[in-house]
């Protein structure tokens, strides 16, 4: 008997928007992009609906009816470590960040182009299904090897200190992912310094430079002004 190919189980994302025109589009441009869309227009829905057959990620409107998408993306994650990402036409430092905080993976502020929303999906579903230790990835000429604590770029040993290696393990680990300032001082520092954010941008700047150098058209380490930053690879 010829054994014949399985089907690649379609990929389920639980999207939640009050606006019938958004939560639309948002159903045509997924499901072109190949995934099974579960529309919700409140949280209490969305809720149920991820309670009864999780999916694979959550796209979350900050401004519902019933609850704040905050709020919402807090109670997924207390049970789920599903990709979330929130979006909003609030564009504030202050809205990002919380919902960074409550567990968000990624805030895309409306109006957004559907080609970046895909793609931010899928690179968050991607992370998700990494197992925890990737210790080797190369980004073009740079290597990092996370086990043994070693960095090249064009062959070359970079050398960093300990605070830079750790901050460089961290948005690896994460990569793709906006990390707060505040995240990122708490797992570096710890979470006595979560305001010194002043010391996080002396030593992104002084990681920056090592890592990318001056010729490096791609950069890797990239800033959201206000927010945090995120590896980009």
């Amino acid at each position: 008997m010829i054994a014949q190919d399985q089907p690649v189980p379609t990929q389920r994302i639980l999207v939640v928007d009050d606006e019938p025109q958004i939560l639309r589009a948002l159903r045509v441009v997924l499901r072109d992009a190949g995934f099974e869309v579960v529309p919700a227009e409140t949280a209490s829905e969305a809720l149920d609906r991820a309670a009864v057959r999780p999916p694979q990620a959550a796209i979350v409107d900050l401004m519902l009816p019933d609850m704040d998408g905050v709020e919402l993306t807090r109670l997924l994650r207390e049970w789920s470590e599903m990709p979330i990402l929130v979006l909003s036409a609030v564009g504030e430092e202050e809205q990002k960040v919380r919902a960074l905080e409550a567990g968000a993976d990624d805030y895309i502020t409306k109006p957004f182009g559907s080609r970046e929303l895909v793609a931010r999906l899928q690179a968050a579903l991607r992370r998700g299904g990494r197992s925890e230790e990737e210790p080797r990835i190369t980004v073009g000429d740079l290597e990092i090897d996370l086990a043994a604590r070693v960095v090249r770029r064009g062959g070359e040993d970079v050398h960093l200190t300990p605070i830079e290696f750790d901050l460089l393990r961290v948005l690896v680990r994460n990569r793709g992912r906006l990390m707060t300032h505040r995240a990122l001082l708490g797992e570096v520092w710890g979470p006595e310094y979560g305001d010194d954010v002043q010391t996080l941008r002396t030593h992104i700047a002084r990681l920056r430079a090592k890592v990318q150098g001056d010729g490096q058209s791609a950069r890797v380490i990239v800033t959201d002004p206000g927010v945090g930053y995120r590896f980009s690879a």
